[in-house]
């Protein structure tokens, strides 16, 4: 069963857990846990896709429930109405507050445009996000050369949508995504496989604001991080107290 956070006439919303997809994809043809059938057979509604997680992140995800109000959240997004906010743990002390301009290539709008993959001939789409650092820790474990390990909780605002823009973005200013096997670093994604037993990314999508698509009220969507997520903050000495207060 999902949680679901928000539910009216209109959309609904629900916590997506980490491992799962939004819906079915080419790029995974034999997963069979995907968030749009199960959910929709659990609420017993036709349910429409306004947005996506990367499978391996979890939190907030929202749905429409007729076509109208899917192109009408939709189009928020596209123009920027709708503020999203994760929380994630990166490699390295990341403090204060900052930003990312940094540009982000497809290699499939690459392959459309007929030009070779590299960054040189495609030099990407505009891409920014903004980051607040939270809480930082230092653990008597070694890493490669160095004999203690420095880890970061931060709040990430993505101003744009690319297709794995957190994850890219936080490798760009070397502070990767704890359980990134993708742009992460595999000595640290071992060390928590090793010594926290954890087997995920570390990214949730925490916060959703924007205009209802019907009544033009503010909503302003919120979740807890899970609680496999939560045992892993636990053991880097942050009290749950303390992250519930950053929110």
């Amino acid at each position: 069963m999902f949680d679901v956070i928000y539910q009216d006439d209109y959309l609904v919303v629900v916590h997506k857990p980490a491992g799962m997809l939004v819906h079915k994809s080419e790029l995974d043809v034999h997963e069979q846990r995907v968030v749009l059938q199960r959910l929709g057979e659990q609420l017993g509604l036709h349910l429409y896709p306004v947005h996506r997680l990367d499978k391996a992140t979890s939190g907030l995800l929202m749905f429409a429930l007729s076509a109208d109000m899917a192109r009408a959240i939709q189009a928020q997004f596209a123009n920027h109405r709708i503020r999203k906010s994760y929380t994630a743990v990166v490699r390295g002390f990341l403090q204060g507050a900052g930003e990312v301009d940094h540009a982000l290539s497809e290699k499939r709008d690459q392959r459309r445009a007929g030009v070779g993959v590299s960054e040189k001939d495609w030099p990407g789409k505009p891409a920014q996000t903004t980051f607040q650092g939270l809480l930082t820790c230092e653990i008597p474990i070694a890493c490669g050369r160095y004999p203690n390990s420095r880890y970061s909780l931060v709040r990430l605002f993505p101003k744009t949508g690319r297709r794995h823009q957190l994850r890219r973005h936080m490798k760009h200013i070397s502070h990767p995504i704890i359980g990134d096997t993708t742009y992460g670093q595999g000595l640290h994604n071992r060390l928590f496989r090793e010594h926290f037993q954890s087997q995920r990314l570390l990214l949730c999508a925490t916060a959703l604001q924007l205009p209802h698509p019907k009544t033009s009220a503010l909503l302003e969507l919120s979740t807890d991080l899970d609680e496999d997520f939560l045992r892993v903050t636990d053991q880097l000495g942050w009290p749950r107290s303390a992250i519930k207060s950053l929110d």
